[in-house]
């Protein structure tokens, strides 16, 4: 049975970059609580929570899992999520879940690219933030230029609540105390500078803090106002695999951080555009049911599809019938589950700030769980994967097979995409780097045997014109001993000039020159070859054709004779209307240490980028942002992580279509040549 209360819960994430120690310092906090009794190890394979067979032999964690423990009466629930930014889909999907990120950061690595991105997407989607400066007893510290980083990168909020001491043996609570020694720095200084940050906010603590009316008790009862509010970010120290810092961190988590009441209110939306109104949800065990989903998984033992749901309001039983998104029908739940890493196990119910798991049910990661209360819920921006690879199945009877096990992975990681390009006519996968989509395909080799080959993907080219081409005529003739085939059909082409009219057909015939019924037909015939292109085998777009004459045959006219004549003729203007080239140009931002951006910039450059604006980061970070042709950043990352010592790191999204230069658009139309003669 249930034996707490929404105020007794804490909702974290263990957010920040790979090798920083999140998954050993959820190990440790396991530990610490009397929840295993031997301290798991991501080194030799012995974490409880990395289960997965890819996650021990790759040595890090690809996806997010979820634990919990009990401390001080205070139900933990604790999302230990991926670092590496190949997998950073898992990572932003967890900020859904709970009321505060917990950024961790090693003492030898320092601030990392990851680190940054989920300090800034935690603070964008307005979540408490704490940070966790973990591996004190690595080799090569120096813990107080770290804090000072920290600080200079995230702001003066960001103050200590403890330090390390008696040589990083223990840390001293500088909340607490008001005096003590520490490894470095002033606790009596890093009390005060806590007290005044809590009471800062509240014009009533304010003024009995300067009359010396203050109780410890008052201040407790405010730092988790002043956390959730963003306006206090606690620094704690820790050594996960000395678990030193442990139990303090737990004593803030339950302390200083907010609970489901005093954490972010979720809201939610109902209507489109200005009839937008909003519902703020109010954490209350007794109201209307509401929760979100923020994690997908597949069971590896039995196969069965679990969905992680966040409850904001209301509580839930195995026999509670709940309604998705805006369908009218509702769901019975059957059953609810907690899980404890790769394991789990059933619950009776769940209550407003509670975690839970439901099986079998088609959720996705962002789909509203309500009972009568439809409304969307905003859910934290996620990158755009640009990171493709074109795959095809070694067995062709594997195909359907092979897009049920990529739809698996696009339901467990928001930033992996698979699709059938229109364009190319190839299937493609993306995703964020090639790390995250050899793992996805490592993982369909082993849990669905099937094996598949990959190749760079087809850049997707568009073809157009761009000038008018002027009564182009073609009549297709064809006599066979019986009935013929005869059509003659006279159009004029014209580039459409707006990026929103791809095509358009005018019929301009007047009289009966073509009889009406086949005037369709010439249509058909012209949108089959633009599908087929003409000048390097890629889709046409952004043309006006215009159909001015014709003629028909009494007998041998029909409807396929005008669909060839149409694509006849359609061909032949193309080519008089000086045919060229679209490439589909992205939106980049590079981000990397300022000493850098000179090395990017020139290799931006090198790749026919154009400069669109640089802005400085605190930390020593810069912005480089350009327009980039996709047909340029196939290698970006690789070459990136060299140019930046693998601090870099990027984000691309499609931002239009332009014509190919001159010189460039001769090799694609050769290569398609090629390609096109030695398929025959």
């Amino acid at each position: 049975m249930r034996d707490y209360g929404t105020a007794d819960i804490r909702n974290i994430a263990l957010v920040g970059h790979s090798g920083a120690g999140k998954t050993s310092l959820a190990e440790a906090i396991l530990h610490a609580c009397g929840v295993t009794t031997r301290l798991g190890s991501v080194a030799d394979g012995t974490s409880h929570l990395d289960y997965l067979e890819e996650e021990r032999e790759r040595g890090c964690s690809i996806d997010s899992h979820v634990c919990r423990v009990r401390h001080e009466g205070v139900e933990i629930n604790v999302v230990d999520t991926p670092g590496a930014p190949a997998f950073v889909g898992p990572a932003i999907a967890s900020l859904i879940g709970v009321e505060t990120a917990v950024c961790v950061i090693s003492g030898s690595a320092g601030i990392e690219v990851n680190t940054r991105r989920m300090m800034e997407k935690a603070k964008d989607f307005g979540l408490a933030r704490a940070v966790v400066i973990n591996k004190i007893h690595a080799e090569n510290v120096n813990l107080p230029d770290l804090l000072k980083q920290v600080q200079e990168s995230f702001g003066t909020e960001c103050l200590p609540i403890n330090l390390p001491t008696k040589e990083g043996k223990e840390v001293i609570d500088c909340f607490a105390h008001d005096a003590g020694q520490a490894d470095f720095s002033d606790v009596a200084a890093a009390h005060t500078a806590l007290v005044e940050c809590v009471v800062g906010a509240d014009e009533q603590l304010m003024e009995k803090y300067f009359a010396g009316e203050l109780s410890q008790e008052e201040l407790t009862g405010a730092i988790g106002k002043a956390v959730a509010a963003g306006s206090l970010v606690p620094v704690l120290f820790t050594d996960a695999r000395s678990q030193v810092g442990i139990r303090d961190l737990l004593n803030v988590v339950v302390t200083c951080l907010p609970s489901p009441i005093e954490g972010k209110r979720r809201v939610q939306k109902i209507g489109e555009g200005d009839r937008v109104t909003e519902r703020s949800i109010a954490p209350d065990p007794a109201g209307p049911v509401v929760g979100q989903v923020f994690k997908v998984t597949i069971d590896p033992k039995s196969n069965i599809k679990y969905s992680m749901v966040r409850l904001f309001s209301g509580t839930v039983r195995g026999d509670s019938s709940l309604q998705v998104g805006d369908d009218r029908r509702g769901q019975r739940l059957g059953q609810l589950h907690k899980f404890q890493g790769g394991e789990h196990a059933e619950v009776e119910e769940a209550v407003a700030g509670d975690i839970v798991a439901v099986p079998k049910l088609d959720l996705h990661i962002g789909d509203v769980l309500h009972a009568g209360s439809p409304g969307r819920i905003d859910l934290p921006a996620f990158p755009t994967p640009m990171f493709a690879l074109a795959i095809e199945p070694k067995s062709r009877g594997d195909v359907d097979k092979v897009s049920g096990a990529l739809a698996r992975f696009c339901d467990e990681d928001p930033c992996f995409l698979a699709e059938r390009d229109s364009a190319t006519n190839e299937l493609v996968i993306k995703g964020m780097q090639d790390l995250q989509l050899q793992s996805i395909l490592s993982r369909m080799r082993r849990y669905f045997k099937l094996e598949v080959e990959t190749k760079a993907p087809k850049i997707p080219y568009k073809e157009t014109i761009t000038a008018v081409a002027k009564d182009v005529e073609y009549t297709h003739k064809k006599q066979t001993g019986g009935a013929g085939q005869y059509a003659k059909v006279v159009v004029s082409i014209e580039p459409t000039n707006d990026p929103n009219v791809p095509y358009e057909f005018v019929d301009e015939i007047f009289g009966g020159a073509i009889d009406q019924a086949f005037r369709p037909s010439v249509n058909k015939g012209i949108q089959n070859q633009m599908r087929e292109g003409v000048l390097a085998g890629y889709p046409v777009t952004f043309v006006r054709v215009r159909l001015v004459d014709g003629k028909t045959h009494p007998v041998d006219s029909k409807d396929i004779a005008f669909q060839i004549a149409g694509r006849e003729v359609f061909k032949l203007a193309f080519m008089q209307a000086k045919p060229a080239l679209l490439e589909p140009i992205v939106n980049m931002e590079v981000t990397v240490p300022t000493q850098y951006v000179g090395e990017v910039q020139g290799e931006l450059a090198s790749r026919r980028g154009r400069p669109q604006g640089q802005d400085t980061l605190p930390g020593g970070m810069a912005v480089i942002r350009a327009q980039v042709p996709l047909a340029e950043v196939a290698d970006f990352n690789s070459r990136l992580s060299s140019l930046s010592q693998g601090q870099g790191s990027y984000a691309m999204e499609l931002s239009h279509y332009e014509q190919v230069p001159g010189n460039v658009q001769q090799q694609i139309i050769a290569a398609a040549h090629k390609a096109r003669e030695e398929k025959k």
